[in-house]
């Protein structure tokens, strides 16, 4: 039995609280919001001689419909031009990191989310890319890792051999759980028949890894009915899975006021669809990622994990820890150096920046020497769940006892609990651990404020 399914059930009451899910630190809610606008240029100039890396995010914020579990930043329209707008404004900002940038830096990484990158047609998909090959370096296909969200409901064979003809050589796709009456409760009506045939497409096209997202805790969504689509899935064998925590924030995402909390599985309900899909997948060959994901043992993310070199970021469990990512459009995110810039939210602000200045940061923070280490932490635990103080200590030039002394002591009760090992020389997070491993980052996290708690999702 999944040490999971053995969580002592009466410590989800003591553990059960809101808290930050860590893809950054500090997490966005913690972004400075007079934050110079043009830090990020500033920070880009200043790297402008090095060698490292890039990975580029480009959010296409539009939808064609409501889905009501979604948080993500989106537009809701059947109206395709509203595109046409969006990527002129796009393709300046592009112009405009792109001269910061220069091409002698390998892009490594690209990333399409949303929003729905494929309610972009054809042309407009390839014109994107035709504008980033020219202003970006990209590495070969074979040592690249050039991803694009898809919605099966979206898109036919010709579409995916499309994308994946102007570069694209990975799909990640939502299923988030194939019940009709979780797909009716959640206005998102995909048949299984329908990301199959996705799924085949996918791979008759070449491309070399596709990814499925789950949820697990959406209404109407019970353990019966959950195990017989996480049957299919194993069935259908994708490359990697992503199993999030439905998050349900109706005060926060006010497209989930159209779900019925009466129809939510409760926390034990919650934590017994984790351990089934744990037990499912690893029972399938999949190696546990961090918390939510798994791949398949030969795919990049079991590799990275393998040789102690899986990092996390705003796309979740990456490969690429050194790189520097910059976000492009509506509501992106950037690492660059020492800087987080966030562009703004609304398309009036969005194009009104672009138009200014060629860029579009509302927000933003710059790391002190404090944020490097706890967020090193942080990722460390998140991805390899155990810190080793002597190695930590001397890749800082710390004390880690000294320095995290106040942490430390802080653990006793997760230690008590059997969700930490604890000794003179490392910390490690048990297997009971792992469904809690947020709560153990908070330790660490100087940030957390309890005034802080609503803007974050329940950790169970």
């Amino acid at each position: 039995m999944s040490s999971i399914a053995q969580f002592d059930r009466r410590l989800i009451a003591k553990y059960d609280v809101a808290g930050p899910r860590y893809t950054t630190y500090p997490t966005a809610a913690d972004f400075n919001n007079a934050f110079p606008a043009q830090a990020l240029d500033e920070e880009l100039k200043a790297r402008a001689g090095l060698a490292t890396p890039l990975s580029l995010y480009v959010h296409v914020p539009f939808c064609e419909s409501l889905c009501f579990y979604c948080g993500c930043s989106k537009i809701v329209t059947k109206n395709t031009h509203r595109a046409d707008e969006y990527l002129r404004y796009l393709y300046r900002e592009i112009d405009h990191y792109g001269a910061l940038v220069g091409t002698d830096r390998p892009l490594q990484q690209l990333h399409w989310g949303g929003g729905t990158p494929t309610f972009l047609n054809g042309d407009q998909i390839s014109a994107l890319m035709t504008s980033l090959r020219k202003h970006f370096s990209f590495v070969s296909d074979s040592q690249g890792e050039f991803s694009i969200e898809i919605d099966p409901r979206r898109v036919d064979a010709e579409m995916i051999d499309h994308l994946r003809f102007v570069g694209f050589n990975r799909l990640s796709m939502g299923v988030q759980d194939f019940d009709a009456d979780v797909q009716r409760a959640i206005n998102r009506i995909q048949p299984y028949e329908m990301t199959a045939s996705a799924l085949e497409a996918g791979r008759n096209a070449g491309f070399k890894s596709i990814n499925f997202d789950l949820i697990y805790g959406l209404p109407e969504q019970r353990v019966r009915t959950f195990k017989k689509t996480l049957k299919k899935v194993v069935e259908l064998s994708p490359d990697r899975i992503s199993l999030f925590n439905y998050a349900h924030m109706p005060s926060l995402i006010r497209s989930q006021r159209a779900i019925r909390e009466d129809t939510l599985p409760g926390v034990d309900e919650k934590l017994d669809l984790f351990a089934l899909s744990k037990d499912m997948f690893e029972g399938a060959g999949y190696v546990s990622i961090g918390l939510d994901h798994f791949a398949k043992p030969h795919d990049p993310l079991a590799h990275a994990l393998r040789q102690g070199m899986l990092h996390r970021n705003f796309q979740g469990y990456t490969t690429g820890s050194e790189l520097d990512m910059l976000g492009l459009g509506l509501t992106s995110i950037s690492k660059v150096g020492g800087v987080y810039a966030q562009n703004h939210k609304t398309l009036e602000d969005y194009y009104s920046a672009i138009a200014a200045n060629g860029s579009a940061t509302t927000r933003g923070h710059r790391l002190s020497s404090d944020d490097v280490i706890c967020a090193a932490l942080i990722s460390d635990l998140s991805c390899e769940r155990a810190i080793h103080f002597f190695a930590f200590s001397r890749r800082f030039s710390i004390d880690f006892v000294n320095y995290f002394a106040r942490e430390i002591a802080a653990l006793a009760d997760f230690v008590a609990d059997g969700l930490v090992d604890l000794t003179s020389e490392s910390l490690r997070v048990t297997g009971a651990g792992k469904m809690l491993l947020r709560n153990i980052c908070m330790v660490f996290d100087s940030y957390r404020r309890v005034e802080q708690v609503q803007r974050f999702s329940k950790v169970l």
